[in-house]
């Protein structure tokens, strides 16, 4: 990976790329220490609120933004949610479905409507942390109110801002915007979060074989996520022998890599933002008799909360290998261009089979998702371990940080592959 980057910093345009990307999550880690005017920062980073699941998995996403009541508290949240709605709208609005796909208008019209529902969104969820930090609120204009608009447009502002910077990312520089800064801010997080989960522990020799043990499965885990994310199917092609004139063309054989998890960690973002969204809706109705049992049997940390990430991480990963691999394209191209996969016949056939196999795949990628997210932080917490220690750093956290990682590494290798191809040419 090193020397990836070494390389790729050698070459003037993708130097660019780098260097307009890691400025722009510079601008965005310094939005992450501008205060909120009308928030008590102080109190609210020393309350039990933080200690709330739904306001640290947040807190997560926003790189400790939300506990620190900053400007971009709101991270990309709103826009993944948006993006999420806007898809799905997609599949069953016929109208939405001609629009994406009427080539570049129309996506850009998509675009256009999923910025507009994302600041919407992000209202919602601004007011929902205002409901949340009420008690924090400072009344520096004279009324409260005051106060609370001034905060949810700001908070607003934020999220807007953040937004612009994760579709420049995407289009300037290297990488997904949206998942390169939820990356960043899981970085700068990680060794706070760490050394503030060790210093509750103590010298309790109970508690320091929760460490050892929590060490360990952070490794295990670690080597287990870059098997999986390098795993892939190759189906293997024949192309026909051609020939045209006095020369032949064809009769070689390639491959067709299908990766076992093709959908890397979109999945858990997704399904994470979705049912993050009616906890935020609930805290409207905090200290309700339906906000209590929502929190008691349904809310974040149950166990139906657990069955529900378990179904949308299954649901999410199919729908997105669906976005990620056609296989009805990819038999047509095999066909125009007199390639076969052995045993199975050009046309349909063969895109029955790749979709067939591909779902194979998209099942056991989903499966090992939803593991990660899912088994490490709930045995922890049947096991007892000490307060933040399932949280800091989780397995969510960290198949994030290393799928980010080795997707931007594969970025590098075929834009640096690609530069040596036009060098070649010239």
């Amino acid at each position: 990976m090193w020397q990836t980057i070494v390389n790729a910093f050698r070459d003037k345009d993708i130097r660019k790329k780098i260097l307009i990307t890691f400025g722009l999550l510079l601008v965005f880690r310094i939005g992450c220490y501008i205060p909120l005017p009308g928030l008590d920062v102080a109190a609210l980073k020393s309350s039990a609120t933080n200690d709330n699941d739904l306001i640290g998995v947040m807190n997560l996403i926003s790189g400790g933004s939300l506990q620190n009541g900053t400007l971009f508290a709101l991270g990309v949240l709103p826009y993944i949610n948006s993006f999420i709605i806007m898809q799905l709208l997609t599949l069953i609005i016929p109208p939405l479905d001609r629009m994406s796909k009427s080539g570049e208008e129309g996506r850009k019209k998509i675009t256009q409507i999923t910025r507009y529902v994302a600041i919407v969104l992000g209202i919602v969820q601004a007011i929902g942390i205002c409901v949340t930090y009420r008690e924090y609120v400072d009344q520096v204009w004279g009324t409260p109110w005051v106060s609370y608009i001034v905060i949810v447009l700001l908070l607003t502002a934020g999220s807007t801002f953040v937004m612009w910077l994760s579709e420049r990312i995407t289009e300037y520089g290297i990488g997904n915007g949206s998942s390169l800064i939820i990356f960043t801010g899981i970085i700068a997080t990680f060794g706070s979060s760490l050394l503030s989960a060790f210093g509750t522990v103590g010298t309790n020799a109970n508690n320091i074989w929760y460490i050892l043990g929590y060490l360990l499965v952070v490794i295990l885990l670690f080597a287990f996520i870059v098997f999986i994310d390098g795993s892939e199917r190759r189906i293997k092609v024949n192309y026909a022998k051609q020939v045209k004139g006095n020369k032949m063309y064809g009769g070689q054989s390639t491959v067709i890599p299908i990766k076992v998890n093709g959908s890397g960690v979109m999945p858990i973002i997704f399904a994470s933002s979705f049912l993050m969204f009616p906890s935020i809706i609930v805290s409207f109705f905090e200290g309700t008799e339906f906000a209590n049992v929502w929190n008691q049997y349904i809310g974040m940390g149950t166990p139906v909360y657990y069955v529900f990430m378990f179904l949308f991480i299954i649901f999410f990963a199919y729908f997105y290998a669906q976005i990620q691999f056609n296989p009805m394209d990819v038999a047509r191209n095999l066909q125009q261009y007199g390639g076969t996969i052995q045993g199975v016949r050009p046309g349909k056939p063969t895109s029955e089979y790749l979709a067939r196999i591909n779902n194979r795949l998209t099942f056991f990628g989903a499966l090992f998702l939803a593991f990660i997210a899912i088994i490490p932080t709930f045995a922890f917490n049947a096991l007892g371990a000490p307060v933040g220690m399932s949280s800091a750093f989780s397995a969510t956290g960290m198949l994030i940080v290393v799928s980010v990682a080795l997707e931007l590494d594969k970025q590098l290798e075929s834009q640096i592959m690609m530069k040596h191809y036009k060098g070649f040419l010239k």
